[in-house]
């Protein structure tokens, strides 16, 4: 059975009334990728933003309730 593998990432948000609500940059690999958000859900467990970044690539990006942990899920 394959086990999914997320990478944690470094997320700056808009910040609101409710804390950090919407992503508005990622930090992958030391590069800082501005983003804009094409789509969001949720979970029980999870927040997830599918994002377009400024290098052009989409990324699906979560973030976790408990710990408001962020990790990179999808690189399309």
């Amino acid at each position: 059975m394959k086990r999914e593998t997320f990478t944690e990432i470094r997320v700056f948000c808009y910040a609101g009334y409710r804390g950090d609500e919407e992503p508005r940059r990622v930090l992958i690999d030391d590069r800082k990728v501005k983003v804009e958000i094409l789509n969001r859900w949720t979970t029980p467990e999870y927040r997830y933003f599918k994002v377009l970044g400024d290098d052009c690539h989409i990324y699906t990006i979560r973030q976790n309730d408990r710990d408001s942990r962020w990790e990179l899920t999808l690189l399309h």
